[in-house]
C-alpha cells in the first residue's frame, strides 16, 4: 500500500519543532521558500518554548506526532 506524502508545510513545522526542542539555532533553517521557512520558524519557536518550559525527553512525548 502506498503512503501519501505529507504536506510540506506540516513537515517543515515538525522539523522546526524538533530543531527547537533540541536547542539548535534558528540560522539552521534549510528552506528557501518563504512559506516553508515561516512554518519551520513557527515550529522552531514552539519547540524552544517547550524546551524552556521543561518539556524535553519523556515529559514532552505527548507533543510529538506519530510519523
Amino acid at each position: 500500500m502506498k503512503r501519501r506524502k505529507r504536506d510540506m508545510n506540516s513537515r517543515a513545522f515538525d522539523k522546526g519543532y524538533q530543531a527547537g526542542v533540541s536547542g539548535r539555532s534558528m540560522d539552521y533553517c534549510p528552506h528557501e521558500n518563504m512559506t516553508h521557512r515561516q512554518n519551520w520558524i513557527s515550529g522552531w519557536r514552539e519547540g524552544r518554548s517547550d524546551q524552556w518550559d521543561g518539556l524535553t525527553g519523556v515529559s514532552g512525548v505527548h507533543k510529538l506526532r506519530t510519523l
